[in-house]
């Protein structure tokens, strides 16, 4: 019988039941989120969990599920919270619109229990959700409704683009397709709840990014790039562009207690909804070299400059209002220079690296007397922007804090 996939039938009729005996007794099954040895499998608990491991190690994400567990047992507790609650409990783990999200579809799932008596029970229910794409779908049905469905992520993609050798790029729509269909071949219609467990597994412990652990795989005697030798070339993705780089003052703004001046972020963009020092932008000059020197070359020339950004086209681009407000008055009482002559180098005080770019950022700090704090104050309460003045220790204890403003204060 012929097949639209590159592995025989019979390798594709016994995937799952090979895949599922290994898991059986090899698999992970005390992770807090499982559900598949309850008969009432709690959806929430899988919600909560695929949004924190999107992109995040478990290891990682142990102790956040645990915390949130505890102070939002319920859909309802979250979704009642206060967002600076959620953001403080979210803080460090990253990618932190994924909090948000989360926020909101708790919202939006009270909405749903209030009228239907119960969580979504389709993957299009699911997928109206903040946040929640079809794989994260697949999987709260599959693993918290005990349901069918099928999951796609990057772990799933890993095994399947070895096994099956699926050579083209795995960023491309076409090859998309072709692993969810495969995917959906293989996942059975009875257990794709144990299925998706399973499969998460056999990406996060043995068929991981490098040193993939072939000689205990269940599917070692039909995985192609295995025949090949060749399991670190797959999956095939396109190389990524260098990420630029952007730099910053980060400014610590105290007043005569010793308090730090924090500035909630906008819902939008970078650190959403959570807590930073104010930040002034820098922009990177030549000086005397070529356009094209390198970094290394010009910490060895000192022909790289760096100068603080004060035109309208830069603050509207990477000055909220608040630190627009912060930079004009400190400038107009001249509290600080305006420009910051300083050799660009790789080892900025602090390097901190997100999805799409590096952000160096350079403390600088500041003492205000009584009258100063007062008038930067009432500054920004004029125009309503969310501030607190909280030492180092209270900050990290009560704010929802980046990680890059922890690693400032430490």
């Amino acid at each position: 019988m012929p097949t639209q996939f590159s592995q025989s039938l019979t390798s594709l009729d016994s995937f799952a039941p090979r895949l599922l005996d290994w898991f059986a007794e090899n698999g992970r099954h005390d992770l807090p989120w499982q559900q598949h040895q309850t008969d009432t499998p709690n959806p929430y608990i899988v919600w909560l969990s695929e949004v924190m491991l999107q992109q995040t190690q478990v290891t990682t994400v142990l102790p956040y599920f645990a915390r949130f567990m505890e102070s939002f047992p319920t859909v309802q507790d979250l979704a009642a919270a206060e967002w600076d609650t959620v953001a403080e409990h979210w803080a460090g783990l990253g990618y932190y619109a994924r909090a948000r999200n989360l926020h909101k579809g708790a919202k939006q799932l009270v909405e749903v229990i209030n009228e239907t008596g119960d969580f979504p029970q389709t993957l299009a229910g699911w997928e109206a959700i903040f946040g929640v794409g079809p794989s994260t779908a697949g999987a709260i049905v599959a693993m918290g409704l005990h349901r069918y469905g099928v999951i796609c992520d990057g772990n799933v993609k890993r095994v399947l683009t070895r096994w099956a050798a699926i050579d083209s790029d795995i960023t491309k729509s076409g090859t998309t397709k072709e692993l969810w269909a495969l995917a959906e071949r293989l996942t059975p219609r009875e257990s794709s709840g144990l299925f998706a467990q399973a499969m998460m597994d056999m990406g996060a412990t043995l068929c991981t990014r490098s040193k993939p652990a072939c000689l205990l795989c269940p599917l070692q005697n039909d995985c192609i790039a295995h025949a090949q030798g060749r399991e670190t070339d797959y999956p095939v993705k396109a190389k990524k562009q260098p990420k630029p780089s952007k730099f910053s003052n980060a400014l610590l703004i105290t007043n005569e207690n010793g308090e730090i001046l924090w500035l909630q972020r906008p819902d939008n963009g970078i650190w959403g909804g959570l807590w930073s020092l104010p930040l002034e932008f820098i922009k990177k000059i030549e000086g005397k070299g070529s356009s094209k020197t390198s970094a290394k070359e010009s910490q060895t020339k000192d022909d790289t400059k760096l100068e603080v950004a004060s035109n309208e086209k830069v603050y509207e681009a990477e000055f909220t209002t608040a630190e627009q407000i912060i930079n004009e008055w400190l400038d107009k009482n001249e509290l600080i220079r305006k420009s910051v002559n300083k050799t660009l180098l790789d080892d900025a005080p602090i390097k901190h690296s997100l999805t799409h770019f590096h952000w160096y950022l350079t403390p600088q700090s500041l003492t205000l007397n009584a009258k100063q704090a007062t008038d930067i104050t009432e500054a920004l309460q004029a125009a309503e922007i969310n501030i607190n003045w909280l030492n180092a220790n209270d900050a990290q204890a009560t704010l929802g804090l980046p990680r890059a403003m922890v690693k400032i204060l430490e």
